[in-house]
């Protein structure tokens, strides 16, 4: 493509496109384009002018230059979200141009006559709003913007009615802007917060590719656990998915070549090699747009409050407009408090600083689902961690398997994987990939394996039982002993592991050491959340031994091992009966019970497809200091919600008095009030945190 550098420093270039005009689709395409090259970091387009700034890595110049060259509008392909901002923007302006154009060219050319008739014609959707409030035996905005117009009819003070028209249109325009664009890059930013799938390329082979290098009509193979990342035509293989998210449906719902499956949904059973069909992040923007409308569900107790406080106000607004009227006899005075409300600021900027601060956190890799949730983590006293996954690494590694009764080692690991590869797990899946370290095959010769969530495996060989698994499961459940001549060898086992236990005919063979190392920033993440304020409690299923080493080298304030599930989530309901708010973090099918009874449930993003699916807010599994951050944000979004409650009530008092005194008359009240809603309002749009 043509073009021209109009500027450029050490890594920063601003190109001129050579075209008159770009529209919305072509500008999204080479900002995209430009996105998708490894060495560019941020690109702005703008379609009106056809310029583009784009920022780079400053030794590959050359090759930029060269993409844009070669680069068409045409004939070059680039995956585009179907949704994105700058169509929106554009459209809101132009609307918001033509609204101002249209009032300036009324007043410059029509006669007042006609003016007045059409002040008059606006002016009827405005009072017939306030009747139909009044009809439902309400007192709301709608009554004081009818009220305030229809007064001002009536004192054949037109100008001012037309003015209050139109401030009025521009304040629900821009209300209406600054929400749809909170909502849409909260959605685009959680919508494209996607890593890595698993690519079948032309020969046949399996490649973990950045999911944002995936094209239409690509393939894509997802197996049983794992959440589908993008739309698209079941292409091979049959399985049990979770529409739950999309459609509602209790039941997973079968697939099978040609069937339809959306990004989202979770695989239950099988496995599908899948041809894509929508860009990254357009076939989960529309239902994370639609959980996020839906979240007004999910408001957190400041929203609400603040809401009811809105709505409580309005009666004092005209209580102040007749008392004015009744001490001064001015109906112009008591207009002017007529174009006060307290409503419209705190219903919008309330609802836009949580939609900010859930984008906020996505930008941080965290998608929380409700403002409600991140008020809990503020207000939360105790966090509850499970280990294995969350506060140790999620890819553990076979140390060392020990064997019993003269069982051969390669011959017990070999045994331990056939069973292991069935439930893919991260502790499973160290056993399956340590057989194939050591070149061990291992031949199907076991039945039906039955996997016991939180406990292990059993199935049989040759007519015995073969369980694999907890402590609790294979000793305890399982009722498995140790030979005598075997206690001392078994209670001498290391407890900088943690074991996974084997047995076969009721009798333990093998016992597997785990190394599950501690994630690096664990001790540190630990600390600080206890300098925030909060209990930090470990349970796990894991042996008493690793628990405690585990729990003596983070410091946490509590620990408990060898729980089940249920006593996960029985742990949290003690901390609800003692009045204490308590959230969860996990990653496991084991974590789900716990993650739904706490206040707010947390799950690792590469952890279960269910976890994630209960969960209300995901993490990402890199860096455990998104809980500090979370808690951060939670904290500073209830202070700025206060902030905006006191500046609010504030201001608008203030507006009353000078409306009450004559200061201001009834134009200026509702410009000031309506300037002030939108200032408040962008500013709740702000980052919380500093970067």
């Amino acid at each position: 493509m043509k073009c021209k550098i109009l500027h450029e420093s050490k890594n920063r270039m601003r190109v001129h496109l050579f075209r008159k005009y770009m529209t919305c689709g072509e500008a999204d395409k080479v900002e995209y384009f430009l996105l998708g090259l490894p060495y560019v970091s941020n690109v702005k387009v703008r379609e009106r002018t056809s310029d583009a700034t784009i920022i780079y890595d400053s030794g590959k110049r050359q090759e930029l230059i060269k993409e844009l060259s070669e680069f068409s509008l045409k004939d070059t392909e680039v995956a585009v979200p179907d949704h994105t901002a700058r169509e929106l923007t554009h459209n809101y302006q132009d609307r918001m141009f033509y609204l101002v154009a249209r009032r300036v060219v009324t007043r410059a050319v029509f006669p007042v006559s006609i003016r007045n008739i059409i002040t008059a014609v606006k002016a009827v959707p405005y009072i017939l709003e306030g009747l139909r409030s009044l009809a439902r035996r309400k007192l709301t905005v709608s009554v004081l913007d009818a009220s305030s117009i229809t007064v001002s009819m009536l004192r054949r003070d037109a100008d001012t009615a037309g003015n209050v028209i139109f401030l009025l249109g521009v304040g629900d325009l821009m209300d209406e802007w600054t929400r749809k664009k909170s909502v849409a890059d909260l959605a685009s930013a959680m919508a494209l917060n996607i890593d890595k799938v698993w690519k079948v390329d032309v020969n046949g082979e399996e490649k973990l590719v950045d999911i944002n290098r995936i094209r239409p009509e690509d393939t894509i193979i997802v197996r049983t656990g794992n959440m589908i990342p993008l739309d698209g035509l079941v292409a091979d293989g049959v399985a049990e998915i979770n529409q739950a998210s999309i459609t509602g449906e209790s039941l997973p719902v079968h697939k099978e070549p040609g069937g339809y499956v959306y990004a989202g949904t979770v695989l239950e059973e099988g496995e599908i090699r899948i041809t894509v069909k929508k860009n990254v992040g357009s076939g989960q923007y529309d239902r994370i747009a639609r959980m996020i409308e839906e979240s007004e569900k999910l408001k957190s107790a400041a929203e609400e409050n603040a809401f009811r406080m809105a709505d409580k106000l309005v009666p004092y607004t005209f209580g102040a407009t007749a008392l004015t009227y009744l001490l001064t006899r001015n109906a112009t005075r008591a207009t002017s408090i007529l174009m006060v409300d307290f409503c419209c600021a705190l219903k919008l900027s309330i609802p836009i600083a949580v939609l900010s601060a859930m984008r906020e956190a996505s930008q941080h890799h965290i998608s929380v689902k409700g403002g409600k949730f991140l008020e809990k983590i503020a207000e939360a006293d105790t966090i509850v961690f499970d280990k294995t996954g969350t506060l140790t690494y999620a890819c553990p590694t076979v140390k060392d398997l020990i064997t019993f009764d003269g069982s051969d080692k390669n011959e017990m690991l070999r045994l331990a994987a056939c069973l292991e590869e069935h439930y893919p797990h991260s502790v499973a899946n160290a056993v399956v990939k340590a057989a194939e370290e050591k070149g061990l095959v291992h031949e199907e010769k076991h039945s039906r394996v039955e996997y016991v969530v939180a406990h292990g495996i059993a199935s049989s060989i040759d007519g015995e039982k073969v369980v694999i698994g907890s402590y609790h499961f294979v000793f305890e459940d399982e009722g498995c002993v140790i030979s005598d001549e075997e206690r001392e060898k078994f209670e001498n086992l290391s407890d900088a592991y943690s074991h996974l236990y084997m047995a076969i005919g009721g009798r333990v063979k093998a016992a597997i050491m785990i190394d599950d190392p501690v994630k690096k920033e664990a001790k540190e993440v630990v600390k600080k959340l206890q300098a925030l304020g909060l209990k930090v409690v470990m349970l796990t299923g894991d042996s008493s031994r690793v628990a405690k080493r585990v729990a003596r080298e983070l410091e946490v304030d509590e620990v408990k091992a060898q729980v089940l599930p249920e006593d996960k989530a029985a742990f949290i309901e003690e901390e609800h009966a003692a009045g204490r708010t308590c959230i969860m973090i996990g990653d496991g099918v084991n974590d789900s019970p716990a993650l739904s009874v706490a206040d707010a449930g947390i799950a690792i993003n590469s952890g279960a497809a269910i976890a994630r699916e209960v969960a209300d807010i995901m993490i990402s599994e890199d860096n455990l200091n998104s809980l500090v951050i979370l808690r951060q944000l939670g904290t500073e979004l209830k202070k700025r919600m206060k902030g905006n409650y006191q500046k609010i009530v504030g201001f608008n008092a203030g507006l009353i008095l000078l409306g009450a005194t004559g200061i201001l008359q009834p134009t200026m009240t509702a410009l000031l009030h309506n300037g002030s809603t939108i200032v408040i309002s962008m500013r709740s749009m702000t980052d919380l945190l500093e970067q």
